[in-house]
C-alpha cells in the first residue's frame, strides 16, 4: 500500500458515531432483538459476536438500513437515521459472500456503485478512474483490474468488495461475516491486513463474526450477543478476562462449565471443598474452568486431588485432561515441560483463576 494511495483515499473519508437505543426487532411472533443498545465512537472498530441466531446480522442490517426496526432508534452522529433510505446512508456493506458481479472487471466491479448514481452526484470519468486506481493500490490489488472475479482467489474476491464498499464514500463500514468462505490460512492474513486498512483509513467500522478470534484480535471493542441481547461490551482483554455474565464466560475461550455449590465454608466442587472468598449467594453456581485456570499444586496436600483421563499434545503445548470427580464434566490443565503424568494418574491441582455466578 503506498503512501500515496492511502492519503488520496483517506482524504475523502469522514466519519461518525454510531448509536442504536432501544432497538426491537420480532420476525412474526419471534424476538431477534430486544432493548439493543449500542454505541460505537468515531473511527472505532466493534466486533458483534455470538452463536447463530443471536441477533448480530439482523442488527448490523438495522444499521444498514436493510431491515427497519420494530421499534426503537439509529444515529449517525447527531443525525436520525433510523428511517433514512439505504441509497442515502453513505454505508459501506461487505458480505460474506463477496456479491461481485461476475460479468464485470476487478475496476467496474470497484468503479459500480459510483457510476449508477444520480447524474447530478455522480463523479466524472477521469474521478472515477482516479478512485478506483488509489483504491485498487489501498487494498493491494494493483495490475488486477482488467481480471474478472473468477480469476482471483477468494482473498482477492475480498479484497475486491471491501474497495467497492470503500469506493462510495461510506460514512461508516459494516462487515457481515466478511472472511467466512475462506480457508484458515487465508482468513489470518487478511485479519492482519484488514486490522493495517483500518488503522490507515479509519471508517467507523462494524464487524460481524462468529469466529472469537477474529474478533479479538480486529476489534477495539466487542459486543456478545445472544438470544437478541447485548450481553457484554468491552475491550478484547476486559471480555476475555472479566466476564460479566456466565453465558460469555461459557461462550468466550475454551470453558468448560462446572456445576458448584456455594457454602459459608466454600466452594463444594463434588466431594472436594475449595476454600475461597466470594460475593456469590449461598448456593447453587456455575465454575467456568479453562486450561490455563489451573496448575499442579505443590504439595497434594495443597490442591485438589484430579484423576488423569488423557494427554495429549495441544500446538505447543501439552495438556492433561482430568477429573475432580463421578458425574462431573472433564477439564483441561496446560503441563509445565517438567511435569510428566500418564492416564490413571492422580494430580493435585490449585485454580488460580475462578470464573463464579450463581446458577
Amino acid at each position: 500500500m503506498t503512501r500515496s494511495a492511502a492519503a488520496g483515499y483517506t482524504d475523502l473519508v469522514d466519519t461518525v458515531a454510531i448509536r442504536a437505543e432501544g432497538l426491537e426487532k420480532r420476525f412474526g411472533s419471534t424476538p431477534a432483538l430486544t432493548g439493543v443498545d449500542l454505541s460505537v465512537e468515531p473511527g472505532e472498530l466493534v466486533a458483534l459476536l455470538g452463536p447463530s441466531g443471536s441477533g448480530k446480522t439482523t442488527l448490523l442490517r438495522i444499521v444498514a438500513g436493510l431491515e427497519q426496526p420494530t421499534a426503537g432508534r439509529v444515529f449517525f452522529g447527531g443525525e436520525d437515521a433510523t428511517f433514512v433510505p439505504v441509497q442515502a446512508r453513505r454505508v459501506g456493506f461487505v458480505f460474506q459472500s463477496y456479491a461481485l458481479f461476475k460479468h464485470l472487471d476487478v475496476a467496474e466491479n470497484i468503479a459500480y456503485g459510483l457510476r449508477v448514481r444520480p447524474r447530478r452526484l455522480r463523479p466524472s470519468r477521469a474521478e472515477i478512474r482516479r478512485r478506483v486506481a488509489d483504491l485498487l493500490d489501498l487494498v493491494q490489488l494493483g495490475g488486477l483490474e482488467r481480471r474478472f472475479p473468477s480469476q482471483l482467489s477468494g482473498g482477492q474476491r475480498q479484497r475486491v468488495a471491501l474497495a467497492r464498499a470503500l469506493a462510495v464514500e461510506p460514512k461508516v463500514l459494516l462487515l457481515d461475516e466478511p472472511f467466512g468462505a475462506l480457508d484458515a490460512q487465508v482468513r489470518r492474513d487478511l485479519r492482519g491486513w484488514l486490522r493495517e486498512l483500518h488503522e490507515r483509513t479509519g471508517h467507523t467500522t462494524l464487524f460481524v463474526t462468529h469466529d472469537q478470534d477474529e474478533a479479538l484480535e480486529l476489534a477495539d471493542r466487542v459486543a456478545i450477543l445472544d438470544r437478541g441481547r447485548i450481553e457484554q461490551v468491552g475491550t478484547p482483554d476486559a471480555i476475555y478476562d472479566g466476564p460479566a455474565t456466565a453465558f460469555v464466560a461459557g461462550f468466550i475461550g475454551e470453558s468448560v462449565r462446572l456445576p458448584v455449590t456455594v457454602t459459608g465454608d466454600g466452594l463444594h466442587i463434588g466431594q472436594h471443598v475449595l476454600s475461597i472468598a466470594t460475593t456469590v449467594a449461598p448456593g447453587p453456581a456455575s465454575l467456568f474452568v479453562r486450561p490455563r485456570d489451573l496448575v499442579p499444586a505443590a504439595t497434594r496436600a495443597a490442591g485438589l486431588p484430579a484423576r488423569v483421563t488423557g494427554v495429549r499434545r495441544a500446538g505447543p503445548a501439552r495438556r492433561a485432561e482430568l477429573m475432580l470427580g463421578d458425574g462431573l464434566p472433564g477439564i483441561e490443565i496446560e503441563l509445565p515441560a517438567d511435569i510428566s503424568v500418564a492416564r490413571g494418574d492422580v494430580l493435585a491441582v490449585q485454580f488460580r483463576t475462578v470464573r463464579l455466578f450463581s446458577a
